[in-house]
């Protein structure tokens, strides 16, 4: 029995120690990751920018160097065609854009789907950049080769907004921050409280924030009743004007804890001034 005793410390040691080894593991290797994705992110950006500013100055001798005319998509196109037909997308571009533009990058990404027409090539990266003229801004989407890092294909999106105004957004976010400001609140008065299985009282707090609230930069107020917003209820995305929105929920968990504990104090207060007077009446 007591050599039982002292080997089950040991042995929770030994398992602290390989969850501990196992966890600093997957950090090593989300940082490496994250490094590598970042330079990526990097590099696509660039060569998008560079692609399409040689497109807009004619320069199609070098958007053939900039293109991966060895892939296997590319083996069968004949080059004199592939220019004739970067020049018609530059025309039809330029007559509805202009040349002069400002770009912002949007994302990279790989497409797995069940349905083989909506994913990505295997080896390919698609990336997504907003542009935009000043006055109206869109999205273009290019295609990367991974092994070379050069253009497979080039789409201009059918996208053309009106660059907004982004006082309301950041007046909207001002707004949207004090809903976990709130949540908070009440998860600290919940802590502070003589309430059992607190716990729960937590998750239904950091859960239940609906229905969501959103403002799009662009596309204005919106609602969406069963949105779950988990970061104590609010969510945003903040870079560029397409993409960018605040969030926030109703606080349904807080609110109703707010009530309950409003509630329990009110009673608290009731039965001491209810005490305080029969010991004033047993007195006289």
């Amino acid at each position: 029995m007591l050599r039982d005793k002292m080997a089950s410390p040991i042995k929770r040691q030994a398992t602290m120690n390989r969850i501990k080894q196992f966890l600093l593991t997957i950090l090593i290797v989300s940082l490496l990751t994250s490094c590598s994705l970042f330079g990526n992110v990097s590099t696509y950006k660039d060569k998008s920018e560079d692609f399409v500013e040689t497109l807009l100055k004619e320069d199609y001798d070098k958007c053939m160097d900039l293109m991966a005319m060895e892939h296997e998509m590319a083996k069968e196109i004949n080059v004199d065609t592939m220019k004739m037909g970067l020049a018609f997308v530059r025309n039809a571009f330029v007559e509805n854009w202009g040349t002069d533009l400002s770009y912002s990058f949007i994302k990279t990404e790989k497409k797995f789907s069940t349905i083989e027409a909506n994913n990505t090539p295997p080896n390919t990266t698609l990336v997504s950049v907003e542009f935009n003229n000043k006055k109206d801004v869109g999205i273009f989407q290019i295609l990367f080769d991974d092994n070379s890092k050069k253009v497979l294909h080039i789409k201009f999106l059918d996208i053309k907004k009106p660059i907004p105004t982004m006082t309301y957004f950041w007046l909207f976010g001002f707004l949207a921050i004090y809903v976990p400001i709130f949540n908070i609140y009440i998860i600290w008065q919940i802590k502070r409280s003589d309430l059992k299985r607190k716990w729960s009282k937590y998750i239904a707090v950091i859960f239940l924030n609906v229905p969501a609230i959103t403002y799009s930069a662009v596309n204005g107020l919106s609602f969406k009743l069963l949105q779950i917003l988990i970061f104590l209820g609010v969510g945003f995305e903040v870079g560029n004007y397409l993409n960018s929105y605040w969030s926030f929920g109703i606080p349904l968990g807080g609110l109703y804890w707010f009530w309950k504990l409003k509630r329990k104090k009110d009673e608290i207060t009731t039965l001491e001034i209810s005490s305080d007077q029969d010991i004033e009446i047993n007195n006289e």
